[in-house]
C-alpha cells in the first residue's frame, strides 16, 4: 500500500513538474520562440525574419484604446532612430488583422504632439488565437483572459533573450528608456563591460574585476589613467569623451 502511495506522489510530482516547465515564459538567457503569424505587412516568422538585428517584441492590451495608441504613435516616431541602431521590431495582441488594420490607418492620420501624421512601418500580429501571447507570457490571468499586459522583450542578433519587462495595463511604457536598455546592451557586448545605475551613452563603464595587477601597471603605467574606483568594490573605465 505503501508503495502505490509512493508511485502516486511521484507521478503527481512529475506531472506537475512538466506543467510547469511546459508553461513557463521564456528567460533571459534562452532562445526566443519562433512563430509564424499574419501581421499589417504580411506574414512574419519571428524573430527569423528580422536577421542580424536587434529584436524588440512589444504587446498591448487593446487596439483603439488611448494608452496602447500613444505608445505606437512614439514608437513610429522613433522608428528611425531604433533602425539607426539595428533594431526591428513588432506590435502584438489578441485583436485580429482587420482590426489591426483599421487601427493602423487610423492612427496614420492623427498629429501627436504636434509631430506630424506619422507612418506605421513596424508590423502589427494578429493573435487572435492568444498562442504566442500565451507562449510569451504575455497573458497574465489576475488581470485578464483575453488581453496582453504591456510586454517588452529585447531580443539579440542571435536570438537571445536579453530583456524582459512586464507593464501594467493602466501605465503607459517609457520607449526612451527601452532605446536606453538597447544601448546599454550593445555597449556591454561590445566591451565586455558593465553600465551602471541610469548609465547613459557617453558615460563611464564599470569592470566587473579588478582592471588591472601590479605587474599589468609596471609595464604600463597609463593604465592608472584610464580606470578609477568608488570605494574597493566599484570600478569604472573611463570613456573618451
Amino acid at each position: 500500500m505503501k508503495t502505490h502511495a509512493l508511485i502516486l506522489v511521484l507521478l503527481f510530482f512529475a506531472i506537475g513538474t512538466t506543467y510547469s516547465q511546459s508553461n513557463q515564459i521564456p528567460l533571459i538567457g534562452a532562445k526566443a520562440p519562433v512563430f509564424t503569424a499574419q501581421t499589417t505587412n504580411g506574414e512574419l516568422t519571428f524573430p527569423n525574419d528580422f536577421g542580424e538585428s536587434w529584436k524588440i517584441l512589444f504587446s498591448h492590451p487593446k487596439d483603439f484604446t488611448p494608452v496602447c495608441s500613444s505608445e505606437l504613435l512614439e514608437l513610429a516616431y522613433l522608428q528611425k532612430d531604433l533602425a539607426m541602431l539595428n533594431v526591428k521590431f513588432a506590435i502584438i495582441s489578441t485583436d485580429d488583422l482587420s482590426q489591426h488594420n483599421m487601427w493602423k490607418a487610423h492612427l496614420e492620420e492623427l498629429d501627436y504632439k504636434g509631430r506630424g501624421k506619422q507612418s506605421i512601418q513596424f508590423p502589427i500580429i494578429d493573435d487572435s488565437s492568444k498562442k504566442v501571447s500565451i507562449t510569451y507570457g504575455m497573458l497574465h490571468t489576475p488581470t485578464s483572459t483575453s488581453r496582453d499586459i504591456r510586454g517588452v522583450y529585447i531580443i539579440d542578433p542571435k536570438n537571445t533573450v536579453r530583456s524582459i519587462n512586464f507593464y501594467p495595463i493602466e501605465v503607459g511604457r517609457n520607449i526612451t528608456e527601452i532605446e536606453r536598455t538597447i544601448l546599454a546592451l550593445q555597449a556591454a557586448d561590445e566591451t565586455n563591460l558593465l553600465t551602471p545605475a541610469n548609465w547613459t551613452t557617453g558615460d563611464d563603464l564599470m569592470v566587473p574585476h579588478f582592471p588591472y595587477t601590479q605587474k599589468d601597471l609596471a609595464k604600463n603605467p597609463d593604465l592608472k589613467n584610464e580606470y578609477y574606483n568608488v570605494g574597493d568594490r566599484m570600478w569604472f573605465k573611463k570613456v573618451s569623451k
